[in-house]
């Protein structure tokens, strides 16, 4: 494997693996809208010769020239917040997107990997959550947006496996969390440090009972790129076993901050899951992996990171990204063109 697409690439956990990607040798092209990505997370990546940015949606015609070995496909809206205020980006992108993605890599003959999310399961009624496992989801409530996009990808990635001999893989991903998570996209971290280290009460939805799994970026990445490079076509969930209440988690961020924010609650959101967690089985029988980092060192390395001053604005869904400024700071232009005619199906 010479060079690799990624779709959504300088996002949170787009840009640690074109990190990783540039780690082993390869080519990478960061493809990305910034609608919720920043170029903050792979500004750093710009004057490796072996690193091309476009600032692209990938839910119009995509067309990448010379060879390409592997497509990871990250880019969406991936918060509560996020698919909130956009939710036909976010079904666009995960539809669509898809599509277009997936014709690339026929195009190509490029090997396909899908970043699904363990909200395929919605408000699940099975504990842990199997691969096999359907799921409780609600088509029409807040989180439908991205359930059913998610859902709809899985569909699209195992048409084009069946129909078209694609070499593919799923990984349904579970709660991450560390450096480059933007700090208000409304998921519980980065909700919960921003607020405790701005000494402000630490705002919990519930009794705090529902529970989490919450997996460090690093081995995240590591299950990412052992499933890219398995021969395993099935779904896998990659995430954390350990199951831990959000009033627990709330409560540990607090310590490690040195904090005395008070702990508030407000009421439940509609469809919020009550419990998450992975069974991954598969994960360790296919891949031999399992997370590796405790999850308070996890926290600890992440906690280090806002008080650099890391996490950047979200960016309102309003503006749209700066195009001068982008390319200002990126590498002159190679990588994308857009043909006159659909070069995808």
């Amino acid at each position: 494997m010479r060079r690799v697409v990624i779709t959504g690439g300088a996002g949170f956990i787009g840009s640690h693996l074109c990190d990783r990607m540039l780690q082993r040798g390869l080519r990478v092209v960061c493809l990305d809208n910034l609608l919720t990505g920043s170029a903050d997370n792979v500004a750093h990546l710009f004057s490796n010769p072996r690193f091309s940015f476009r600032h692209y949606d990938v839910t119009e015609y995509l067309f990448v020239e010379d060879e390409v070995d592997a497509i990871l496909h990250f880019a969406s809206p991936a918060s509560p917040i996020d698919y909130a205020q956009m939710p036909i980006e976010t079904l666009k992108v995960g539809t669509l997107g898809t599509h277009k993605a997936l014709g690339l890599a026929k195009a190509k003959r490029a090997r396909f990997l899908l970043a699904s999310t363990s909200e395929v399961y919605g408000d699940p009624e099975v504990h842990p959550q199997p691969e096999d496992y359907w799921g409780n989801v609600n088509p029409v409530g807040p989180r439908g947006v991205y359930d059913e996009a998610k859902r709809a990808a899985e569909t699209f990635v195992m048409a084009y496996h069946n129909a078209h001999g694609l070499d593919t893989r799923i990984a349904r991903i579970f709660n991450t969390f560390g450096p480059r998570m933007r700090r208000n996209d409304g998921r519980a971290v980065p909700a919960f440090l921003t607020q405790a280290l701005a000494g402000e009460p630490m705002t919990v939805f519930g009794d705090g009972s529902q529970t989490r799994s919450l997996c460090y970026i690093d081995d995240l990445v590591d299950g990412l790129e052992k499933l890219l490079l398995s021969d395993y076509t099935r779904p896998v969930n990659l995430g954390n076993p350990v199951e831990m209440t959000v009033q627990q988690l709330a409560e540990t961020i607090r310590r490690l901050t040195g904090a005395d924010s008070p702990i508030v609650h407000q009421p439940l959101p509609v469809d919020d899951p009550r419990r998450r967690r992975p069974d991954i089985s598969t994960a360790r029988r296919v891949l031999g992996w399992e997370p590796r980092i405790p999850l308070e060192d996890g926290l600890a390395r992440t906690v280090a990171w806002w008080r650099d001053g890391g996490p950047h604005a979200l960016v309102p869904v309003t503006r749209r990204a700066d195009e001068a400024a982008v390319a200002a700071l990126a590498p002159p232009a190679e990588e994308v063109a857009v043909p006159e005619g659909d070069a995808v199906g």
